[in-house]
């Protein structure tokens, strides 16, 4: 069985909750987790360990969380206030622990006929365009150009897709609409200040999934990310991300053999104070 996960953020509780709930057997079943492993709950260092025991039939994406900690880890960004990554930064292990997550970790993937993503896809890109570009940045993140990217990979630059862009600004691109988008609008420019719900959209905009022109209309897509979205459950679109690490639920979600089952565990109000 195939079970697509939401954003963990370091709710480790919850996950085995959850995996529990499902009767998960890691010789039967593989779990899709899709991306935020870590930061803001309190076990980010125990979620990484327990998808570890998990071996081959766990699989993740990364998302903005997990690649801030490599920003911070690699000394290009300082943590945020709300960060609860001491436990993996301190390990005497943690080079070990960075490698493997991103050796491991995708941008993008495509299983059982869903492509699946963190946060969104830009309006322009094709099912195989958004995997050919996510393998893209994941090979810079791979290789030993890792701490110079993340040095440069933050920022709202540039506005606009454009095939022609190279370098940095072409990956700065790709990992802000894969980690980061929300809204769009008709052009797809991204907006990136509005957090609330699909209907709080700015004058203009509309969220990703909702362009008229979308290149993927039709393609299965899983995404996270959205914690005021709460769970959409369509037939060709699953948003996963109903606020764990908030005090909300943990979503999983069935994709395989023709079946859709929704298993949700309540969570604990997990995130540090401050």
């Amino acid at each position: 069985m195939h079970y697509f996960v939401g954003d963990l953020q370091g709710c480790c509780d919850a996950f085995e909750q959850l995996l529990a709930t499902l009767d998960f057997s890691p010789s039967r079943d593989h779990v899709h987790v899709l991306g935020d492993l870590v930061n803001r709950g309190p076990a980010s260092l125990q979620v990484l360990q327990k998808l570890q025991r998990l071996g081959a039939s766990a699989t993740w994406l990364l998302g903005n969380h997990d690649l801030s900690l490599l920003a911070v880890a690699a000394g290009v960004r300082k943590p945020g206030r709300k960060d609860t990554l001491d436990d993996i930064l301190n390990h005497p292990q943690r080079e070990a622990w960075l490698d493997w997550l991103v050796q491991r970790g995708r941008l993008a993937d495509w299983t059982q006929g869903w492509l699946t993503v963190h946060a969104g896809v830009n309006p322009a890109w094709t099912t195989e365009q958004t995997l050919a570009l996510a393998a893209e940045v994941e090979a810079v993140l791979r290789g030993p150009g890792r701490a110079d990217f993340l040095a440069q990979m933050f920022g709202n630059e540039p506005p606009l897709w454009k095939p022609s862009l190279t370098g940095v600004p072409r990956w700065r691109f790709i990992v802000n609409t894969l980690t980061r988008m929300r809204f769009c609008n008709a052009e797809g420019r991204m907006e990136f200040d509005t957090k609330e719900g699909a209907d709080q959209a700015p004058e203009g905009y509309k969220p990703w999934f909702e362009h008229a022109q979308r290149a993927t209309a039709g393609q299965p897509i899983a995404f996270g990310h959205w914690s005021t979205l709460g769970l959409m459950n369509r037939p060709d679109l699953l948003a996963l991300d109903t606020g764990c690490v908030w005090g909300g639920q943990l979503t999983a979600v069935r994709v395989d053999g023709g079946r859709r089952e929704v298993t949700q565990v309540q969570c604990a109000q997990e995130q540090a104070p401050g």
